[in-house]
């Protein structure tokens, strides 16, 4: 083999490996970009759930005034609650989901632990989809004292609270305010499931 075969058979394996890194190069470039790509995507997907969510989350909120629809129903520990004989007495109605929402009841046990409630003669009345022997325990089990309304769906529909929480046949996180002569005065529903009973008491002074 002459020295002129050997250099061209040299240059033609530099050409051939120069062109296999160029190559794979921009394999590299184009699978870097497509995992940017990908990675972008991603977290698009994660910034449109969070942002779902957050909406979903939001508070729901009413100031339109209306005659509170009366209804009578059974309590937790027995006898009935009629809401027209609180006449007098300023109510707020709390609808959730009952057993099986721990949050829902200990939503309760903190109401029950703001004496102002009790200062401003305003009565809280938890209302559940529940038979006793379903509700009973939790509430022994999560220390809530109040009794709870037994609703059969009725007045939950009739207050406008059913579905607007994770399930569509049960009343969400919501509070009705009635005033001392029967008036609807504000409406809220929480889908984060909560709201500190001091904010829930200011709601009520705000609008009494």
């Amino acid at each position: 083999m002459t020295s002129g075969t050997a250099s061209r058979r040299q240059a033609e394996r530099q050409e051939k490996l120069d062109e296999i890194k160029k190559s794979q190069t921009g394999a590299a470039r184009r699978r870097r970009r497509l995992s940017l790509a990908a990675w972008g995507a991603g977290l698009l997907v994660i910034a449109t759930l969070v942002t779902a969510a957050l909406l979903s989350s939001r508070p729901v909120e009413s100031s339109d005034a209306r005659q509170a629809p009366n209804f009578t129903l059974p309590t937790s520990q027995g006898g009935t609650l009629t809401l027209s004989a609180l006449r007098g007495t300023p109510v707020i109605l709390y609808f959730n989901e009952g057993a099986g929402c721990d949050s829902c009841l200990l939503q309760m046990a903190e109401i029950e632990k703001e004496p102002g409630f009790a200062e401003a003669g305003i009565k809280v009345v938890p209302i559940v989809m529940n038979t006793a022997e379903q509700i009973n325990p939790e509430r022994e089990r999560l220390g809530v004292s109040t009794p709870f309304l037994l609703d059969d769906g009725t007045v939950s529909e009739e207050y406008g609270t059913l579905g607007t929480g994770m399930h569509e046949g049960l009343p969400g996180h919501g509070f009705i305010l009635i005033d001392a002569d029967g008036v609807q005065q504000w409406y809220g529903n929480y889908p984060s499931m909560w709201l500190a009973p001091t904010d829930l008491l200011q709601e009520a002074l705000d609008r009494l």
